[in-house]
């Protein structure tokens, strides 16, 4: 990770309170003008990340894996499926399921995915800045921004352009 990287992260954590509140007043913003501007942010954003060098998101956050990631990865992996999910998945107390183990078993040692054209469809969305949902999940795109520096960089420029008091 970078010492930008870093310095992103370590600003997410500061200003955790301040950033849930700008992201619960966001449901209040016009939504196509929001959306436009975060899905051009996002791209902005992603052109000059390099997530090789950080991969923090594996190290520390094991993603929501469903049923269909679950067949596909086992195919992959050439183990059925029931095995699979004995070795790698953990059910929570609500049913969801993620990776049981952090970090990822599937991260390599120069941060790659081994299972990358397979991964699970959390792991290919993520850090859900680009959805039209990203309003939505206030708590979540907090959470994310302490993870994930490019999220940091997103939510900082959405409050540069977006941020109001009354929010």
């Amino acid at each position: 990770m970078t010492v930008e990287d870093f310095q992103a992260i370590e600003n997410a954590k500061v200003l955790k309170k301040e950033n849930e509140v700008f992201l619960r007043g966001i449901r209040s913003l016009d939504t196509v003008q929001f959306y436009a501007t975060l899905k051009q942010t996002h791209e902005a954003v992603f052109s000059k990340a390099d997530c090789l060098t950080c991969a923090n998101c594996c190290k520390t956050a094991p993603p929501l894996i469903t049923k269909s990631d679950i067949r596909r990865i086992a195919s992959h992996l050439n183990i059925s499926n029931k095995n699979f999910e004995r070795d790698y998945v953990i059910t929570d107390y609500n049913g969801e399921m993620s990776f049981s183990f952090v970090p990822c078993r599937f991260l390599q040692n120069d941060n790659t995915c081994s299972i990358y054209e397979v991964r699970p469809d959390a792991c290919s969305r993520y850090p859900h800045t680009d959805e039209k949902e990203y309003a939505l999940r206030p708590k979540l795109n907090v959470e994310n921004t302490i993870v994930c520096p490019a999220a940091a960089k997103i939510l900082d420029q959405l409050k540069q352009t977006f941020y109001r008091h009354d929010i």
